[in-house]
């Protein structure tokens, strides 16, 4: 798939020291801690792209939809519409293929997912208590989840995705 500034497409092994040094930064995991699931798990997944920049080929991270929307931005790409850009992609690509609704997770302090969400045209669709055995910073605040259908795609885009073949 591709976007204005991105490329995005399936993840190689020779892409494996770019997911490490990914997850191991600990403002990119600082809402996922030590659950999140490992990048490198990504490599020969169907459903999961990494995006890489196309005017230099520059790794920016990566985007998916297994149960729900995913993506994990490297730090230094971070503020620059990239989370945005190719979250769009993979949700066009969603309603292409024929899914009706698609919905995604954060924590509730994570402002900078959910104004990515917000920008994806998905709405709240309500806020959540875990019991984690190892509770990050502002867990205390619940998790939200979000959604967007075919038809709120449809509304705000203007015009229908291309139907899979």
């Amino acid at each position: 798939m591709e976007t204005d500034r991105l490329l995005l497409r399936p993840a190689e092994p020779s892409d494996v020291d770019d997911l490490r040094a990914l997850d191991a930064d600990p403002e990119v995991m600082r809402f996922l801690g030590t659950d999140g699931a490992s990048s490198v798990g990504l490599v020969g997944r169907p459903g999961y792209w990494v995006g890489v920049e196309r005017a230099n080929g520059d790794f920016v991270g990566w985007f998916g939809l297994g149960d729900e929307l995913g993506y994990r931005i490297r730090r230094d790409k971070w503020g620059l519409g990239y989370a945005t850009e190719g979250a769009k992609a993979v949700l066009r690509k969603a309603f292409a293929d024929g899914r009706e609704r698609v919905t995604a997770q954060t924590m509730f302090v994570n402002e900078g997912s959910r104004r990515v969400l917000a920008k994806l045209g998905m709405t709240h669709v309500r806020t959540f208590f875990v019991d984690w055995e190892n509770p990050l910073p502002g867990s205390e605040h619940g998790e939200v989840e979000y959604e967007i259908t075919r038809a709120a795609w449809l509304d705000t885009t203007g015009t229908p995705p291309p139907r899979a073949r």
